[in-house]
């Protein structure tokens, strides 16, 4: 009996001991903790990372990541983060700097190498002067450009440099899993281009889908707010109704839009209005992303 019992315990600690080496080893177990603001920056971590990331996602995509406030649980992820992803041209300047600060997390502050800002590796359009009158307007240029598939695969390949310089013994993997997520964006994209032949051309409420359009040259009609930001009034309402009377188009705005403008709009020109995100869905894969813009492009189409 008692040879059995210490055959038992020597099984045991055996298995233990293997678990332990398993969950310990850097295959098993994620070497960086990577915060993303949206869930577009999120998919790109993720894709990026690979096994290497854990990734948390601080905007749902129902919310309008330009009017938040820095929150208790932002802050305790910052906190523990190895890099932070944003999008940045003052789109998350309203929370994200004081959601930093609070984490007193040093590693992650601007100019720090856990400090990643997409934006600053692209070519922006629509860029402007940082005048309030002017509405919500972003003088770095527009930073909608998460609907952008070949915006996203340079994006892409500036993370991968950045998580192989935080993470050496996995850099050659972190730089593979970006080439090859910039490939399947850039076919993403061609794929698109076709689809998007003989589209109507959209009414946005906001600048959220410029750079989709303009990748898959389909001229936008104009936008439902007066200024960006800016509610529209009854008269802005008529206007654009009148000004677009006997056009063909489509109506797109966001879920945390207010609906009564595009309601008025589409009764009174006989458009379709249609309500679409403009991030994929929490804790999204390439697939998500990919999904997420074939809707747009068959809502335009069909």
């Amino acid at each position: 009996m008692r040879k059995l019992l210490t055959d038992l315990r020597d099984i045991f600690i055996k298995q233990w001991l293997m678990v332990a080496i398993l969950l310990s080893s850097p295959s098993a177990m994620a070497e960086l903790n990577v915060v993303a603001t949206t869930t577009s920056m999120g998919m790109l971590a993720s894709e990026v990372g690979g096994d290497h990331v854990t990734v948390k996602t601080l905007v749902a995509p129902d919310r309008d990541t330009h009017y938040l406030q820095a929150k208790p649980s932002m802050i305790i992820a910052l906190r523990k983060a190895d890099l932070v992803v944003s999008v940045g041209a003052s789109l998350e300047i309203g929370w994200l700097p004081a959601a930093i600060n609070s984490s007193a997390n040093p590693n992650i502050l601007d100019g720090k190498p856990g400090h990643f800002e997409s934006a600053t590796f692209l070519e922006l359009i629509d860029k402007g002067v940082a005048d309030r009158s002017q509405g919500d307007v972003h003088p770095e240029g527009n930073p909608h450009f998460n609907l952008d598939p070949i915006r996203m695969a340079e994006v892409a390949k500036a993370l991968g440099e950045r998580l192989a310089s935080l993470d050496k013994d996995n850099a050659g993997q972190y730089r593979k899993k970006a080439e090859q997520l910039a490939s399947r964006l850039s076919n993403l994209n061609q794929e698109l281009v076709k689809k998007a032949v003989g589209a109507k051309s959209p009414l946005m409420m906001h600048k959220d889908a410029n750079y989709l359009w303009l990748r898959l040259n389909v001229p936008i009609l104009g936008y439902i707010e007066p200024l960006p930001g800016i509610p529209p009034t009854a008269s802005h309402i008529k206007k654009l109704a009148d000004t677009l009377a006997g056009k063909e188009g489509i109506i797109f705005h966001a879920p945390f839009h207010s609906a009564s403008g595009p309601k008025r709009l589409a009764e009174t020109l006989g458009w379709e209005r249609v309500v679409i995100p403009i991030e994929p869905k929490k804790n999204a894969k390439f697939e998500d992303y990919e999904a997420l813009l074939t809707r747009w492009v068959a809502a335009a189409t069909k």
